[in-house]
């Protein structure tokens, strides 16, 4: 009887202790048990394609999948975007009722094990069934998939890693596989809010309940529909600039339609190509018979607008919008708040079946970019968000509404295998070496190209003067110190940083109550950079930073110290010819400026050792590449020293300000 009750005993303890917890209970794998958002991945069918290779891993196959959203639950999903991990370099060459969540067009390379967004168009939402009556059509969606992939023989089935909502305001479980392994699914539900136990989702009957928040981002962009009639549309876009480091010189952007429109019209900024022939043998031309296409802007596909110059802002025919016609330039709040926005005005016509005043379909594949020496920004699709309000320009106390409205976020990114657009250099007063930018810091010129340096041996330290001079003819500086240091010269020398602008940051004294560091901006390129600006994160000396002397420098927080050009010297210049073109190697533009910190407000704080030197440093907003190194310390120069050192830097900033 003992061991009987044991026994009973023991399993009922296994049973408790072996149950699986709530985070490993297995969501439902099939539709009818799902209460939120149902996801299928369903792999299709794929053959063999050519060309035909002996290589298992380099043979295509083509295949299709279905991807399925299905809302069973009582809370609306807005804009969605479900994110897929393929795993076997496939190629997306096809889609239907969706497209690529970053802007990427099709066909479009995958990297194994990276989530890939595909976000609905043209039908973004998808209702509930119960304010639906359980009707398909309003509460489900289906993406057909077709691409190419690579080294999978049957019998295999290849199917995505993972699959899951992208908002996070839903939890979506590990997705489960199918018994036949054809499809993989998860059921995701939206999040509890801890104070209140309901969901996080506002579905409120508001004015705005209806729409999405409008989010934040580095760059966004308000698509907003401002009159509409029956065959056509006003919008207003607008660019709004919300990093504090990042900005747009002589900004592109671009869009795609999808549904057949295009520009009749435009003011506040003008297309890189003005055509209609696109129109004139396309459908369009069929449909309006009696327009007069002469007239029309563009007819493109995917457009590219650019902005108009400051000369042409109070033109009557296509300037007059606000924040219109500004060179494209667009800068961050904190050097003008008033140059933070970039804004134009178009007529877009439409096309059958969306020839009504209430279907408007904003375009999708948003990007923008502007010169090589601003940030890469990726885009997100657009997203249904309250009508944006307007003040009376009247200057009564009234807002107008626009019909519509759109929001695109951009942030900054860095694309697989790109470099960065700048450099830096370290430098001190106790070494008599400079560490200069790393080899091929912003990229060698293709293999395929003839070159006769070495991409891979770390550059060559030089004296503090051959930074000054152009890669090219440092040669013999190089080889000179290296000679005289007893430093190792690889055969092929170093390749250059092939950088178009450089920064040198030198440790310029140390002394008992403080230090200083001069700043120097190199142009590499012929072209004059204006507005520019730095900025500098000192994790170890930011809350030291007392003030910049030839700059106006500014800490703006998060241990960063942005610097920017005092008025009348807000230019960087290019590079020019020497004073003797025949002998002289060309001479960059060039700023500098000494900045002094305390050390009363960083105790402990090392110079010699690396606590001097930025952490990262960027330029108009690019990350700029740092040296692996830094010169080796010295003996600091502690002392009495401290107050002929702050002479010293006001007689240097009058050189800098005045000498040139």
């Amino acid at each position: 009887m003992a061991n009987s009750m044991f026994s009973l005993l023991f399993l009922l303890s296994a049973a408790f202790f072996l149950r699986p917890s709530s985070s490993q209970v297995s969501q439902p794998s099939n539709s009818t048990t799902c209460n939120g958002i149902f996801i299928n991945y369903q792999f299709q069918n794929r053959q063999k394609i050519h060309p035909f290779v002996s290589q298992l891993a380099k043979q295509p196959y083509s295949f299709s999948a279905d991807l399925t959203l299905l809302n069973s639950g009582t809370t609306d999903l807005k804009a969605w975007t479900v994110f897929l991990a393929f795993s076997h370099n496939d190629i997306l060459v096809s889609i239907s009722n969706a497209v690529l969540s970053d802007g990427s067009v099709l066909p479009f390379s995958t990297e194994p094990e990276t989530p890939v967004g595909f976000s609905g168009f043209p039908n973004p939402d998808l209702k509930t069934p119960i304010a639906t009556a359980g009707d398909l059509s309003q509460i489900q969606t289906s993406v057909s998939i077709i691409g190419t992939q690579f080294g999978v023989q049957n019998p295999g089935i290849p199917l995505p890693s993972t699959i899951s909502l992208s908002d996070p305001a839903w939890t979506c479980p590990s997705a489960a596989i199918n018994g036949a392994n054809r499809s993989i699914s998860t059921c995701c539900m939206p999040n509890l809010d801890p104070l209140t136990n309901s969901t996080s989702i506002d579905n409120s009957t508001s004015a705005d309940g209806n729409f999405l928040p409008r989010r934040s981002g580095d760059l966004t962009i308000n698509y907003d529909v401002i009159q509409s009639f029956s065959s056509s549309y006003l919008a207003l876009v607008t660019i709004n600039n919300e990093s504090p480091r990042g900005r747009l010189d002589n900004w592109r952007l671009s869009w795609q339609w999808m549904r057949g429109e295009f520009i009749y019209s435009i003011k506040g900024a003008y297309t890189s190509l003005v055509s209609s022939s696109d129109c004139i043998f396309g459908m369009q031309g069929k449909f309006y018979k009696d327009l007069d296409f002469s007239k029309v802007v563009n007819c493109q596909k995917i457009p590219t607008i650019l902005d108009l110059p400051s000369s042409m802002a109070n033109d009557d025919n296509v300037g007059k919008i606000p924040s219109c016609c500004r060179n494209g330039t667009i800068l961050p709040a904190f050097m003008d708040a008033s140059q933070s926005a970039s804004a134009f005005q178009l007529q877009v016509f439409k096309m059958p079946p969306d020839d009504n005043r209430t279907v408007l379909n904003p375009p999708q594949n948003w990007h923008i970019a502007g010169v090589t020496l601003n940030p890469d920004y990726t885009c997100g699709a657009p997203i249904r968000v309250a009508p944006s309000k307007f003040p009376d320009p009247s200057g009564l106390q009234s807002n107008s509404s626009a019909i519509a409205s759109w929001q695109v976020v951009c942030n900054i990114s860095q694309p697989k295998n790109s470099k960065p657009k700048c450099c830096v250099s370290f430098s001190a007063y106790f070494n008599d070496s400079s560490v200069p930018c790393k080899t091929c810091a912003c990229g060698c010129p293709a293999s395929s190209v003839s070159r006769t340096c070495n991409a891979t041996a770390p550059a060559l330290l030089l004296p503090p003067d051959a930074l000054l001079v152009p890669f090219d003819n440092r040669s013999a500086k190089a080889l000179a110190w290296a000679e005289i240091k007893h430093l190792a010269v690889p055969n092929p020398m170093p390749c250059g940083d092939f950088c178009g602008v450089s920064v040198n940051w030198h440790i310029n004294s140390d002394y008992e109550k403080g230090w200083t560091a001069r700043v120097t901006l190199f142009n590499w390129e012929e072209v004059s950079l204006a507005d520019w600006f730095i900025a500098v994160e000192m994790p170890k000396a930011y809350d030291g930073f007392e003030a910049a002397y030839s700059f106006n420098g500014t800490a703006v927080g998060g241990d960063t110290i942005v610097m920017r050009g005092l008025p009348g010297l807000n230019y960087l210049m290019g590079e020019v010819d020497g004073s003797n073109p025949a002998k002289d190697p060309r001479v960059p533009g060039k700023q500098q400026s000494v900045i002094s910190f305390t050390k009363s407000k960083t105790p402990g704080i090392d110079v010699p050792s690396g606590d001097a030197y930025p952490s990262k440093v960027f330029f108009n907003g690019d990350e700029c590449s740092l040296p692996d190194m830094i010169p080796a310390g010295g003996a600091s120069r502690i002392g009495s020293e401290g107050s002929v050192s702050m002479v010293l830097i006001l007689v240097a900033s009058i050189f800098v300000l005045f000498g040139r």
